[in-house]
Parts: C-alpha cells; sequence; structure tokens
C-alpha cells in the first residue's frame, strides 16, 4: 500500500535529518515527550519561556502545542512561538488536551486555531467532537465518547480547519479532507499509561518536520506509537506490568525499523 511506503520511508528521512522538534508541552508528560522524540531520531528541545521562545523556534523544524497543564503564562508563550513558527512556514502539532473540561482550556484551544493555525491537530473522539462543536462527554483529560462517526468528524474538522486531523482511539483517524486512513495497530495497555497520547503527538511532530507530506507525517506517528505499543506488550512477561511496558515502549520505538513498519503495520483507506 503506498502509504505504508511512504510512512516507512519517512522514518529513514527523520533519522537522517534528525529534525528539532520544539515543544511547549505540559509538566506531566514533558519528559516522556523529550525521550520518545530522541528514540525516534529527532532532537527535542522544550523552551517555555515568552522571553526566548521566538528565538527558539527560528531553528525549529516542527513545533509542539499541548495544553495538558495550562496557565497564564504558557498560554501567551503558545500563542507568540504559533505565530512565530506560522510565519516561518513550519508545521504545528496542536494537541487540545481535555478540550471541553473547562471554559478556559476551550477558549485556549480556540484562540490558538484562530490565532496560529496549526497544521495538524492530534487528540481523542471527545476532543475533537468538542472542537467540532458536538456532544461529547470528557472525564478530566480522558475520552469516554463513542468512536461512532469518527470519520465524518474528522473530514468536517478537516475542511473546517484546513489542516490534518488525527483521532486516536481502538481505531486511528487520519483525515486530511477527503483523504482518509484508518490505522488499526495499538493495545489497551496504552491507555494505562500516563501520556502516550501526549507522546504520539511528539512522534507525529517528529515526523512532520522531516517531511513536506503533513499528512503522512501524522498517520507515520500515530502508527508508529501503535505499533510500539503491540511490540512492547508482546514483550512481557509473567508478572510485568505497566512500569515495565513503559521502558519498553521506548525501546521499541528507539528499535523501530521501516521492515518493522511495513511488516507489522495495520492501516487502510477510509
Amino acid at each position: 500500500m503506498e502509504i505504508l511506503q511512504k510512512i516507512s520511508d519517512s522514518l529513514i528521512t527523520v533519522k537522517n535529518k534528525k529534525p528539532l522538534v520544539h515543544h511547549i508541552t505540559n509538566y506531566v508528560t514533558v519528559n516522556d515527550c523529550a525521550n520518545i522524540t530522541l528514540a525516534i531520531g529527532a532532537s527535542p528541545v522544550m523552551a517555555d519561556d515568552i522571553g526566548e521562545v521566538e528565538e527558539m523556534v527560528s531553528f525549529a523544524s516542527s513545533l509542539v502545542l499541548n495544553i495538558g497543564t495550562l496557565n497564564s503564562r504558557s498560554i501567551e508563550s503558545m500563542l507568540a512561538v504559533g505565530k512565530k513558527a506560522k510565519e516561518r512556514g513550519i508545521p504545528i502539532v496542536f494537541d487540545p488536551v481535555g478540550v471541553g473540561a473547562t471554559s478556559l482550556r476551550t477558549a485556549t484551544a480556540k484562540r490558538i486555531i484562530e490565532e496560529v493555525g496549526p497544521s495538524v491537530i492530534r487528540g481523542n473522539m471527545s476532543e475533537m467532537k468538542s472542537l467540532a462543536g458536538l456532544d461529547a462527554q470528557i472525564k478530566g483529560v480522558d475520552s469516554t465518547a463513542d468512536e461512532e462517526d469518527g470519520i465524518t468528524v474528522a473530514k468536517l474538522l478537516s475542511k473546517k480547519l484546513n489542516c490534518v486531523i488525527a483521532i486516536t482511539g481502538k481505531q486511528d483517524i487520519i483525515a486530511q479532507e477527503d483523504q482518509v486512513c484508518l490505522i488499526n495497530n495499538g493495545h489497551p495497555i496504552l491507555s494505562q499509561v500516563t501520556g502516550t497520547g501526549c507522546m504520539a503527538t511528539s512522534l507525529v511532530a517528529s515526523f512532520c518536520g522531516a517531511t513536506e507530506e503533513w499528512f503522512v507525517g501524522a498517520a507515520a506517528g500515530i502508527m508508529t506509537m501503535g505499533l510500539a505499543g503491540e511490540l512492547a506488550q508482546q514483550s512481557l512477561q509473567a508478572g510485568e506490568g505497566i512500569g515495565t511496558f513503559r521502558m519498553r515502549l521506548f525501546d521499541a520505538v528507539w528499535a523501530m525499523t521501516p521492515e518493522l513498519m511495513k511488516k507489522g503495520g495495520v492501516i487502510s483507506n477510509g
């Protein structure tokens, strides 16, 4: 399948280019996001002070904006760095963590979308339905929405916001207007480890920083996390749990190859 070939080729490009991925992300998962970026072959920087973000992003290949742990200082930094990244034409990957759960999150997500204009938005079904103005149930920052009409939601948002949409869940949906791919990699244990969604966003930004096809970059990042989750879970022995799984997840991303992607990737057209 053409998309699977492009995904596997993009891994080689990431490792050759080693794109610098500028993050303003949440303090719960910042270390994991930095390490997963290194594991795939990219280079992370986690600068978030308003005094340096515009200068720092000028050296970057892509930008992550993650609203997991919002505060007034980080909001202004996100808006400033996002506008600078847009000016430079580098991909901006937005993770609207928990949007819809509070008015601050919802208002901030709206400002980032309107004032910055992300290249890719990655979130769970509740978050995406909230962005689309549909009814969605949110518990904290976790999704409780069902995945009914996910393709319709993804296409709708992509056209409305003029960006790539990546909805992660039991089945991952990547959409750029009417172009859709469905990814069926992953394992339920991924949802039991804090930060796997944030790490998936970092992987998306790593790939998007190395390719001009952001639809492919989004699919590559999401598929890498799902496939690595499968490989990590398969390696668990009796008595080993989420702590060992988390460690082996990083190992699986670090050891990912184009051959593993072609063999293990479960992807189809939507």
